[in-house]
């Protein structure tokens, strides 16, 4: 499976390893937890032991990815603090989108490894927060931070029965990122998953409340807009297209210039199924795209 792709995933297999015993509030007592990627939900117990991390068989924490290298990077214990160490990597050890060679790692800070995405945890109630990030994993993807594919199917589905006794107009609009193949062979797959967590948060930033934002694809993105019309969301998608056209996406000190393709749709009576009601929104994304793209449909 491509690597674009590993971090859809949305079955959340919760491990545990009791291979170690610990103690509430040992010292150095953490976790690493995959938040994006292959193994997504797994996590690694931590204490006052290295770690390795990488695609080969030797190491501690395993990660099958083609942008993963064989010893890409490795977790140590300095006596008092655990630290992220890149061993001279493909493609880079990133904390926080930063490229680090040595970092000093605190609780919450997210550690991509190629294109897989762990979560540093640590701290009195360190079980607690994994169960907490293992509910959270189950409705919001671990990348960019918004809904995930799997809300968003449940969500739109209810919507959209129930759209059937409310006269009450509902819309959806569906986008994604022009040239994003270019994106990732230019700047690489760290800085693609960067932009695509950028723009989540800038068109999240548009959206008034009420709405449904979610990542359905792997830069594809989907609004479902109940009480607003056709035009209402036509224009809501507009101010999202000009918002990620002004804005500066960066990352590792580039400059990446990033626009969408957006299709909206609202439903109609004939609109049988979730899935008819989908199917036309794509249809002018696929249109917006065909047409010269940056533009909505």
């Amino acid at each position: 499976m491509p690597d674009d792709h590993l971090e859809t995933t949305v079955e959340v297999t919760v491990t545990r390893d009791f291979t170690r015993s610990w103690r509430r509030n040992l010292p150095g007592q953490a976790f690493l937890v995959v938040i994006a990627g292959p193994r997504l939900g797994h996590r690694v117990v931590l204490a006052e032991t290295d770690l390795d991390i990488g695609r080969g068989a030797s190491c501690g924490l395993q990660l099958d990815a083609d942008s993963v290298s064989r010893q890409h990077a490795c977790i140590r214990w300095d006596g008092s603090a655990h630290h992220v160490v890149d061993l001279k990597s493909t493609n880079g050890t990133y904390v926080n989108e930063v490229r680090i060679t040595d970092h000093l790692l605190s609780d919450g800070d997210r550690v991509q490894i190629g294109k897989v995405l762990l979560k540093y945890l640590t701290g009195a109630n360190i079980e607690s927060a994994y169960h907490e990030e293992v509910q959270r994993l189950m409705r919001y993807d671990g990348l960019t931070g918004i809904h995930n594919k799997s809300h968003f199917d449940e969500t739109f589905h209810n919507v959209v029965w129930r759209a059937r006794v409310d006269p009450s107009p509902t819309s959806l609009i569906v986008f994604d990122l022009d040239f994003f193949k270019r994106i990732n062979d230019t700047h690489g797959h760290t800085a693609g998953d960067a932009v695509l967590r950028q723009v989540a948060a800038v068109v999240a930033g548009v959206l008034p409340p009420g709405v449904v934002f979610a990542r359905v694809g792997g830069e594809e993105f989907a609004i479902v807009a109940q009480n607003l019309g056709l035009a209402q969301a036509y224009q809501l998608a507009e101010h999202a297209r000009r918002a990620v056209e002004a804005t500066a996406f960066e990352f590792d000190g580039r400059q990446i210039p990033v626009t969408l393709s957006l299709g909206v749709a609202e439903r109609l009576p004939t609109d049988a199924t979730p899935d008819a009601f989908y199917g036309r929104a794509d249809a002018q994304l696929y249109q917006a795209k065909g047409s010269g793209r940056n533009r909505v449909c």
